[in-house]
């Protein structure tokens, strides 16, 4: 079929219409979920919403959904969307991109008269950036306990979703059973240089990645620095820099995607003329295969005993938290790219290593997500940057792709 191009002009300026809610005189966005910029967002993206000629409700997490009925009523809903809520000095496209090119998919499917099968539903996921609470509470993820954490913006997340229209007391309302939704695309920003250095248009995504952590307790000896001698030392931060490094060799060492962190470490006393007798650090592994994580873990959980026989020290590692991987849908990542070569794009498969909505949405039904570049792989930054070319480029795949799910999904 010859596809289909939205309204690029039109996107541009709502990109820079919701680039100016919530800008930080030190750089960037700041709409901190749940907080004043966060709702002025929300309005505005609502009264687009309505001009694309969705019908707009506030779910009881706080999800806004602009629904658009189909020609089938016995079968689920399409859902497109993204976020807008933002890290503190954060960018102008993570999470506006995905919501503002699902807004403009269904205002140009509106201009065009174009009918669907499936309803359609374009969702703007509250709380995103404080840890996907909104999609989480749609796939019956977010535990009650978590409504009392403290969102970014100093609001209870209860508080904060009563803020912006929704009732934490009714919060198992906004649940979705599985197969309630025929399927699930999201349009994203990279995040990262993958794309811009194969000079590739589109991110045909695999799966969002597992994301595995721990809490890694070094036990040693403190001691006096000048007084003992190097070969009766028990220091728990000359094994940690060997742990650092395990790390690092143990996953480069074989082939794939996998990534693997220690991104915190605090040795105790802190003293410049101590020995440090205990360091607690991080460790974090990513994959889009839960297999290669435990692999890789075990490796490292060996590497470690032995470290702390060359150096007199102890290793124990206590589980922080474990996602499950989430897979995308062979027949969206194939419309995906149908849908950008067919509008003369070129295309790259790749894991996502962040985590998105998306993740969350697996349980219920297929999902896809689209990648365009990010220039420098720069994200959560003022210097976030994607090309009007690449936002073109993604949006235009977007309503192609939405376009042939409505074809492809049942």
């Amino acid at each position: 079929m010859t596809p289909v191009e939205v309204n690029d002009g039109r996107l541009s300026d709502r990109m820079a219409a919701l680039a100016r809610v919530g800008r930080d005189p030190r750089g960037g966005v700041s709409r901190l979920a749940y907080g004043d910029a966060d709702r002025e967002a929300r309005a505005l993206v609502s009264a687009w919403m309505r001009e694309a000629g969705l019908a707009v409700s506030v779910d009881a997490a706080g999800n806004i959904v602009g629904r658009r009925e189909g020609a089938d009523p016995a079968v689920p809903p399409l859902l497109c969307g993204s976020h807008v809520d933002s890290v503190p000095n954060g960018g102008d496209f993570d999470g506006p991109l995905g919501t503002l090119a699902a807004i403009e998919a269904a205002h140009t499917l509106l201009e065009r008269g174009a009918a669907m099968r499936h309803p359609i539903e374009v969702v703007v996921w509250s709380n995103e950036e404080g840890g996907l609470c909104g999609s989480r509470a749609v796939s019956g993820q977010l535990p009650a306990f978590e409504l009392n954490n403290v969102a970014a913006g100093g609001m209870t997340i209860a508080d904060g979703i009563r803020a912006i229209g929704g009732d934490p007391g009714r919060i198992e309302q906004a649940r979705r059973a599985p197969g309630s939704i025929a399927g699930y695309l999201e349009l994203h920003i990279e995040q990262g240089r993958i794309l811009e250095d194969a000079g590739v248009d589109i991110g045909v995504v695999l799966g969002i990645v597992a994301i595995h952590q721990w809490e890694v307790t070094i036990s040693g000896e403190t001691n006096h620095s000048g007084t003992t001698p190097m070969a009766q030392r028990h220091d728990a931060l000359l094994a940690a820099a060997g742990f650092v490094e395990l790390v690092h060799r143990v996953v480069t060492g074989e082939p794939g995607a996998q990534v693997g962190t220690v991104g915190r470490l605090e040795a105790s006393p802190g003293a410049p003329n101590a020995i440090a007798g205990r360091v607690v650090c991080s460790l974090e592994l990513r994959d889009l295969d839960a297999a290669v994580i435990g692999r890789l873990f075990r490796r490292i959980e060996a590497g470690a005993r032995g470290i702390g026989d060359a150096t007199a020290t102890a290793f124990a590692f206590a589980p922080v938290m474990a996602t499950v991987p989430a897979p995308s849908d062979p027949r969206l990542r194939r419309a995906i790219a149908e849908a950008a070569r067919a509008l003369g794009c070129t295309t790259r498969d790749l894991p996502s290593g962040a985590g998105h909505d998306a993740q969350c949405l697996a349980p219920l039904g297929p999902i896809g997500m689209i990648f365009v570049p990010s220039v420098g792989g720069v994200s959560h930054s003022p210097a976030e940057w994607s090309t009007p070319e690449a936002v073109r480029n993604g949006a235009n795949v977007l309503l192609n792709a939405l376009l042939a799910a409505d074809r492809l999904l049942p």
